[in-house]
């Protein structure tokens, strides 16, 4: 857990000012976890990686039609990168890809 907290503050000093939204992006998604309207990245992680050897590549959190998603760019246990999206507000899998 103690890596993957370290992975995710390299992942966002590093990954957030090349997204899509403007510089204040993590002020934004800031204010929508505490907000309660979407649920920390740190939160659906623990969710989605428990019991499993993934390595997280890339993260992102995208607006679509009014929608939050987090979408993640995993190492999965087998050695495939699969892309995998999630409803920021309930956490629930909304589908995923093999690259």
């Amino acid at each position: 857990m103690k890596n993957l907290m370290y992975a995710l503050a390299l992942l966002f000093s590093f990954a957030l000012p090349f997204n899509s939204w403007a510089d204040d992006d993590h002020v934004r998604a800031k204010d929508l976890v505490e907000s309660g309207e979407i649920l920390s990245l740190e939160q659906l992680l623990q969710t989605v990686f428990e019991g499993r050897n993934w390595r997280l590549l890339e993260a992102e959190l995208e607006e679509k039609h009014g929608q939050y998603i987090y979408e993640l760019e995993i190492l999965d246990d087998r050695g495939k990168v699969r892309e995998l999206k999630y409803d920021a507000r309930t956490g629930k899998p909304m589908h995923g890809k093999k690259k």
